[in-house]
């Protein structure tokens, strides 16, 4: 489910002393400032700046993993059952911390977290840019398309809509914070019918089925409304 690595365009980036670019602050928007800074320092905008969200389910938060910290969580979600089926990241835990490792140790391309609700971790996402991502061999993609893997880690989360809400609120976040970005796009197994309806639910459309390597995938995209321009 990971990225892997693709060559990149070669830029040339001016770093500009602190003193300078202080005489021009005040002039524009904070914020417009801040995205660019993030804009230049990873691929994704800062995911970990990013913040927490009210939702009607509770307040979500996105935390980007760290192994030590998170490897034995997210390896028992990845033993489950219900999970293993579509992620195929069974056996001990070292099989889950290399997986995370191999984003951690990347350019950024893709980016592991732990999603929070009300402060208790409940689910596992990788935030990536997907015309970065071997996806964009399969089917067209833009620039700054951005892609989310997830899964709801315990039985007694899943089923009640929480999937539906949680989706929703991370490609809010993603429209919001990635200002380049104009669709975000998912490619669950198409025999997930519980993952498709969570992401048509979540405003997200069935674009269509797209033959992937290791699964025939449902291409779902949510574009960017008007009313969410940056």
């Amino acid at each position: 489910m990971a990225s892997t690595d693709a060559s990149a365009d070669d830029t040339l980036d001016l770093h500009l002393p602190g003193e300078f670019v202080a005489l021009f602050r005040g002039a524009g928007d904070d914020r417009a400032e801040t995205r660019t800074a993030r804009a230049r320092a990873d691929l994704l905008d800062g995911v970990a700046d990013w913040g927490p969200s009210d939702t009607p389910v509770g307040v979500f938060h996105l935390a980007p993993v760290d192994v030590e910290r998170d490897a034995a969580l997210v390896a028992r979600w990845m033993n489950d059952p219900a999970v293993a089926a579509y992620w195929e990241l069974t056996g001990p835990q070292s099989v889950t911390a290399d997986h995370l490792r191999v984003q951690l140790a990347g350019d950024g391309r893709s980016v592991p977290c732990v999603g929070l609700l009300d402060g208790v971790p409940m689910s596992y996402w990788e935030i990536y840019r997907a015309d970065l991502d071997p996806l964009a061999r399969y089917c067209p993609v833009r620039p700054h398309d951005t892609g989310i893997h997830l899964l709801i880690g315990d039985d007694a989360d899943r089923g009640r809509g929480l999937g539906t809400e949680l989706i929703r609120a991370v490609a809010d976040l993603v429209l919001a914070e990635r200002p380049a970005c104009t669709r975000v796009l998912a490619e669950p197994d198409v025999r997930n019918r519980s993952s498709v309806a969570a992401f048509l639910g979540a405003g997200f459309r069935l674009a269509a089925e797209v033959d992937l390597p290791a699964k025939r995938a449902a291409l779902m995209i949510r574009e960017r409304a008007a009313r969410e321009s940056p």
